[in-house]
This record gives C-alpha cells, structure tokens and sequence, in this order.
C-alpha cells in the first residue's frame, strides 16, 4: 500500500517545487492586490488600510480621467497590434523568400525586440522633437504637419508618438512567430496550387492564411493583453500627457499608485483592467474553437 501510495505521488512530489514557487511569486500578490480593491490603502495616511467595500468602484464610475484612459486604451491598443501585425507579416512573408544577405537582415529586423522599452521610448521621443530630432521635419515637409512641431504636445495627435514607438518596438514579435510559421508550410502546397493556375492572392487566401490561423489567433490574444498592459512608453515619451490625452489604463494605474500613493484605488482600477482583459481572452477563445481551427 506504501509503495503504491508512492508511486501516485511521486509525479506531484516532482512538481511541487514549481507549483509552491508559482503560488508564492503570482498567486500570492495577485490575491493581496484583489483585497487592496477594497481598501483603503494610502500610504501617506498611517490609519488608512480599512475595508471600504465597493467605494473604490463607485468612484471609478465617475471618475472623468479614467474613463479617458479607457477610450485612450481601446485606441492605443487596437492601433498598435493591428499595425504591428500588418507590418509584422509583410516582413515575415519577404523573410520567408531566400536572398542574399538574409541572416543579416534577419538579425537587423529582429534588433528592436532586443531594445530595452525605455530607451525605445526616449528613442522616440527625442525624434518627435523638433529642436534634435528628425521627424517633425520630415513631416512638414510631406504635408501631414503644417510646420515642424512636436506632436507629443498636441492633444490631437499625441497618442500617436507612442503608437509609433509600439509599433517599431513590437513587429519582431509577430515577425518571428508568423516566420515560423511559414517556415512550417510544406511548399509542395504552393507548387501543386500554382500549377492549377491559383495566383498569388489565391495561394496566400488558400493556403498560407489557413495555415497561419492558429498561430495568428495565439499572437494575437497575447500582444492584445501585453500592449493594454504595456505603459513604459506612455510614461517615458508623454507622461499621460497633454492633458490626460495619452493616460491609458496601465499608465494610470501606475498614476494612482506611484504618484498619488493611492494603493486601494490603484488596486481597483487594476481588478477593471484584469476583467476586461480576462473576457477578452474568453471572447477570442471561444471564437477560436467556433471556427474550429486545428490546433
């Protein structure tokens, strides 16, 4: 009885290292984060730290800044994963055909990935000054600005420096994953198509983009849930600024927390961001196995 107790346990002995670690460096925090949701947690305040129950969320509902970051959220993340995966499957498919010199191109192209976000997004931020950088110039001179100016000043446009900065930073992630991709394809299937006359459009709507479904479908859940996580570039190229016009949900979080100090009400805005990012994912997923794409 012994032995055979030992040897249905022996598996979970193995794991529980990991499992105990897992617990202890996520689970841990992320339950102490939820209880902070309905607290009041002010660090400045030494008699701060008593249940308030669902305040904090009764005064996320009139909370004006918030809501500007949740429109500014929707906007910065649509825009920077469709961009970033635009761009990151036209690179993936010119990298899938041989030239000379593509070990090299490849490792140039995969250069951004390898930038830290901070010194990405001060990168670009000096670029979109007119006194040291680039851009504004560049700009003026096709017609889009009307006279050199830094746009991250501009409450019109200054979402889209960090846009931009997203962008350039994220399209090897979708270069390298659709790459591989394709790289799996069997490219019988594109001789066997183009000898029954398909064109191109037809073997990439035919063949490729089927193929591609699932990876796609991965990459784009996960990008979608890091970038509406993602607040390095908004704090270090505007700030939230000008005027709250470029404060997404993770940057305000980061606001509340480390700014105001306000460690209950910063808690509860995160428990917000975790839900809609959580039915987001529940969405695509369910959409994935209702189009029954193979795994």
């Amino acid at each position: 009885m012994r032995r055979r107790l030992a040897r249905v346990a022996e598996p979970y002995l193995y794991i529980a290292p990991t499992v105990i670690l897992i617990v202890l460096i996520m689970l841990v925090p992320l339950v102490i984060g939820l209880s902070y949701a309905f607290r009041d947690i002010q660090l400045l305040d030494p008699f701060s730290g008593g249940f308030i129950g669902l305040d904090h969320f009764r005064t996320l509902w009139t909370d004006e800044s918030f809501w500007q970051a949740m429109k500014n959220t929707v906007l910065w993340t649509f825009a920077s994963v469709a961009l970033q995966f635009l761009f990151g499957l036209i690179l993936a498919q010119l990298l899938n055909r041989p030239f000379p010199g593509r070990p090299v191109i490849q490792a140039l192209v995969f250069l951004p990935w390898a930038v830290p976000s901070f010194l990405s997004g001060l990168d670009w931020a000096w670029m979109f000054n007119p006194v040291v950088g680039p851009l504004p110039h560049w700009l003026a001179a096709v017609g889009i600005l009307s006279s050199p100016e830094n746009i991250l000043s501009d409450p019109d446009l200054a979402m889209w420096g960090p846009i931009c900065a997203n962008v350039w930073w994220g399209i090897p992630f979708f270069a390298i994953t659709l790459l591989a991709a394709l790289q799996s394809i069997p490219s019988d299937m594109y001789e066997a198509a183009a000898i029954d006359g398909a064109g191109p459009w037809q073997r990439f709507t035919r063949i490729t983009l089927p193929f591609l479904a699932p990876t796609i479908a991965i990459t784009v859940l996960l990008r979608t849930v890091w970038v509406a996580n993602f607040a390095d570039l908004i704090v270090v190229m505007t700030n939230g600024g000008p005027a709250d016009r470029t404060q997404i949900i993770s940057s305000y979080i980061f606001t509340q927390a480390f700014r105001q100090l306000d460690f209950g009400y910063a808690s509860a805005i995160a428990v917000v961001l975790l839900v809609l990012l959580l039915l987001y994912s529940f969405a695509i997923l369910v959409l994935r196995q209702a189009m029954r794409i193979p795994s």
